[in-house]
């Protein structure tokens, strides 16, 4: 019962971070149910797939969810979301895949490096922390559509954070305002999250299976989270749009940071 508390308190956190920052989750879910998982399965085996694997389900539904409140307020611009949407389920295949096939350690410490990498980018490069209110957004070029779309796919599924630490920072550099980049993070994560989530679920080996898992995903962990996150994306979805610009890219960053300490903290 405490595990399923903490993981109802965890999914709240990760509904808002879903409506907030486009995360669906993931920065959230992953180093929660690892550190659960570590401490009540036998030898924290397989934690970080179990991790990964369960966050990605929980991304389907919250960024489904989050991408239907989006739409309705008109926040979703097709321009941006069409063909990317198509080459990032590419990459998501790939991604996923290859993640089966990379060891419960090696997996951890791309997860963190990921996290470095992402908090150097928007601190160090201009474009992110603040956008110019004079000037127009501009179409994502061709690269940034194909091979970006194809690279944003497989990392995101491979490591279990949706689409939007990538997104997010070219969306902002092609001059979109905090709330239009991180609404058009959740529904580039839907096919993320669907296709990781299939991969997941059927890659486990049958001799590890176990009651409350399907393949690497934990159902029971799925449905706290969710049990949090949903009614807080519900509560909190009008919250983006009244959110300075500059506070919102910066609450972004510190938000990583901050995951990026605790999982240094416990070894995640």
């Amino acid at each position: 019962m405490t595990s399923f508390f903490i993981l109802l308190l965890f999914g709240c956190l990760t509904g808002v971070t879903t409506v907030l920052f486009g995360f669906g989750g993931g920065f959230v879910t992953v180093p929660v149910v690892y550190g659960l998982w570590s401490v009540t399965a036998r030898s924290g085996a397989d934690a970080m797939h179990v991790a990964v694997a369960t966050s990605t389900a929980v991304m389907v539904v919250n960024s489904v969810f989050a991408t239907l409140t989006q739409w309705r307020q008109s926040r979703l611009r097709r321009e941006y979301l069409w063909p990317l949407a198509a080459f990032v389920t590419a990459g998501a295949v790939a991604g996923a895949f290859a993640a089966t096939r990379i060891g419960d350690t090696a997996l951890r410490v791309l997860f963190a490096a990921y996290l470095l990498v992402t908090i150097a980018d928007s601190l160090l490069r201009k474009g992110f922390l603040s956008v110019p209110q004079t000037s127009e957004p501009r179409p994502l070029s061709r690269p940034a559509r194909t091979l970006g779309g194809v690279g944003i796919g497989a990392v995101a599924a491979c490591l279990g954070v949706g689409g939007s630490v990538m997104t997010v920072p070219i969306l902002r550099r092609r001059g979109l305002p905090m709330a239009e980049a991180t609404a058009m993070a959740n529904p580039l994560s839907v096919p993320v999250a669907v296709v990781g989530t299939a991969v997941y679920a059927l890659a486990a080996p049958a001799l590890q299976a176990r009651a409350g898992r399907l393949g690497y995903v934990d159902l029971l962990a799925c449905a706290a989270l969710l049990g949090g996150s949903l009614p807080t994306i519900a509560l909190t979805r009008r919250i983006a749009a009244r959110v300075a610009d500059r506070v919102h890219s910066v609450a972004y960053v510190v938000l990583l940071v901050t995951v990026l300490l605790v999982m240094l903290a416990t070894g995640t």
